[in-house]
């Protein structure tokens, strides 16, 4: 079920986010908050990630500045289907209500060279992982600094 929400405008550029991701790390935020959650219960996120350096590395950012711990993966349904404009943020919705429904979560394929930076233990591998998802994130940003996080869980009656 749909749990909680944000969006935000950073407007720091027409095509890349604030470098340091404060303008997304401000949105996830505002979703968790939302939600009436706490960071540690997400514990996972279906990033944006065009896979774009400046693109992915705020992204990156953004989710460890706003989720500060280690039981978290992180992938990237555009690394199998690519970058569907206008329909990517559906599709990566139902990816992430999919892991909370079944526990697994998908690949994140063509990951050659990843910066420095990243904690590769965050990141799912090139295969999909059984992983307990009660709260699940998922990212969509637009031109011009456009930024929306939402948040699904297991639907309990």
């Amino acid at each position: 079920e749909y749990v909680g929400g944000s969006m935000n405008c950073d407007a720091y550029s027409m095509t890349d986010p604030l470098p340091d991701g404060s303008g997304v790390a401000r949105c996830i935020k505002a979703a968790i908050a939302n939600s009436g959650l706490r960071p540690e219960d997400i514990r996972y996120v279906n990033a944006h990630g065009t896979s774009t350096q400046a693109g992915d590395m705020a992204e990156y950012r953004a989710i460890t500045a706003a989720i500060p711990h280690h039981n978290l993966r992180i992938n990237s349904t555009k690394s199998m289907i690519g970058h569907l404009l206008g329909a990517a943020g559906a599709v990566e919705a139902v990816a992430a209500v999919k892991a909370v429904e079944t526990g697994l979560v998908h690949p994140n394929l063509n990951l050659d060279d990843p910066e420095e930076e990243i904690d590769l233990e965050l990141l799912v591998g090139t295969e999909k992982e059984k992983w307990d998802v009660p709260f699940a994130l998922s990212n969509s940003f637009g031109f011009g600094g456009h930024n929306s996080s939402i948040i699904f869980g297991r639907f309990e009656e």
